[in-house]
């Protein structure tokens, strides 16, 4: 299993240099993959609800500033050289998806083909109207339009494209991508639009445990929903061994107050209503044993601390305590 990281687009750890020491830290200690988020601007109101918390508030846009997420990982991919550059997620209606495909292709051939595209429909409508994307209420169509769109300008050498949100022909699209077919999609989201997302043109599916619509913050909530889509494969005539599982965990480890069962040794006693990644060392090796067992490739986690130097100890005690007893 590769391990990743959120590399933070916001706040004093967003400051160049400091981005440089978390990503230069990161591949030091092993990890795999680095995940940068999207926003382009923040509302001043906001009524839409944020789908990760349990009051539906968005803390992050509290202060209104984040970094270009394309950007970012142009930025990350010369400061690298082996750590995958993961978009968490790209907000596909937010670009022009010709421009966007171009992006990503640019940033993978200046990384030496380490991009990966992790994707979503957004949820934040203010933004969308802010910033002149297709209607809220299309997403969903936008989100899966675009996505086609990337995938023939990565792989046909004379690309057209003929939809509702993007007309092209008779036109030359390089470079190409180094990775064929192109960067993997993996596709955010936790609901069955989202799973349908990735049965119709995923590479992947990408997560996030704590939606509390959707959660997958237990072991066997992950495992009913990973069946879940396992379905939709079959209905849908993919091959569910075909899709690439990753997972982002932002809360890890134990929280005030949280009763932890004993350290078990099956399936039943790693969940028994734990929240997965809590507990002791040990009792988050078994989930990562268990979620691997699953099918996870990837797991990313946020090391993300009120200092530069507390987030490199959360991440080098991570790595020095966790990983090994997991593999």
């Amino acid at each position: 299993m590769d391990f990743g990281f959120y590399v933070p687009t916001r706040g004093p750890l967003s400051a160049p240099e400091n981005m440089k020491t978390l990503v230069t830290k990161g591949e030091e200690l092993g990890f795999g993959y680095m995940a940068i988020t999207d926003h382009v601007v923040v509302p001043r109101t906001v009524d839409s609800t944020y789908p990760y918390s349990d009051e539906g508030d968005w803390p992050a846009g509290r202060d209104g500033e984040f970094f270009d997420q394309l950007a970012v990982m142009a930025y990350l991919a010369g400061q690298t050289s082996t750590a995958r550059l993961l978009t968490s997620v790209m907000v596909l209606p937010h670009r022009a998806p010709v421009l966007t495909a171009k992006m990503l292709s640019t940033i993978d051939v200046l990384s030496g083909g380490r991009v990966t595209v992790g994707a979503g429909a957004g949820w934040c409508k203010e933004e969308f109207e802010a910033i002149g994307a297709p209607p809220h209420a299309e997403r969903g169509k936008v989100a899966d339009e675009y996505i086609r769109v990337f995938k023939e300008l990565w792989t046909n050498e004379d690309p057209e494209f003929h939809g509702d949100y993007a007309d092209f022909a008779n036109i030359t699209f390089m470079p190409r991508p180094i990775q064929h077919p192109g960067p993997p999609v993996w596709i955010g989201g936790e609901g069955k639009a989202a799973l349908w997302r990735v049965v119709r043109v995923g590479d992947g599916w990408y997560p996030i445990a704590h939606n509390p619509n959707f959660p997958l913050d237990t072991l066997e909530r992950y495992k009913t929903t990973l069946d879940v889509l396992c379905g939709l494969c079959e209905e849908g005539g993919r091959n569910f061994d075909d899709i690439d599982l990753g997972f982002f965990i932002m809360r890890w480890g134990s929280e005030p107050g949280e009763a932890l069962p004993p350290m078990g040794t099956d399936n039943a006693a790693i969940d028994d209503g734990r929240r997965l990644m809590s507990g002791s060392a040990e009792q988050m090796a078994m989930d990562i044993i268990a979620l691997r067992n699953l099918g996870v490739t990837t797991l990313n986690l946020s090391f993300e601390r009120a200092s530069l130097s507390e987030t490199l100890d959360c991440m080098e005690a991570f790595a020095r305590d966790i990983i090994p007893l997991g593999n």
